[in-house]
């Protein structure tokens, strides 16, 4: 699949020289060589963007509702219409414990 263009090594978050592959002498020790490095990233996440919003009255929920009243054939029937507007994001959250990243290139546990 894909016989495509270019030959040129993927950026790694983890790796050190930025190889997209190892040239499979020392196939993990070098892996974990390169994230020992100073410059490298840790692999582990401590922090995720909450998908938590503010309201105008400082509630923190993932969605807000308002109940309205709508008069239909002289009944009066509620309805609950959802807010998307005047709401404040959360922000970045610290995690409990810290999560691997995504893109972590090493088989941790082998079945």
């Amino acid at each position: 699949m894909g016989g495509s263009g270019s030959k040129a090594k993927g950026v790694w978050p983890f790796s050190g020289s930025g190889g997209g592959g190892d040239s499979g002498n020392e196939g993990s020790e070098q892996s974990l060589a390169r994230l020992k490095g100073s410059r490298n990233a840790t692999p582990f996440v401590f922090t995720r963007r909450s998908s938590l919003y503010y309201d105008e009255d400082g509630d923190l929920a993932h969605e807000f509702y308002e109940e309205t009243v709508v008069t239909k054939n002289g009944r009066k029937k509620s309805k609950l219409k959802r807010i998307q507007k005047n709401l404040i994001p959360q922000g970045i959250v610290k995690l409990d414990h810290p999560c691997i990243h995504v893109d972590f290139p090493i088989v941790l546990c082998e079945v």
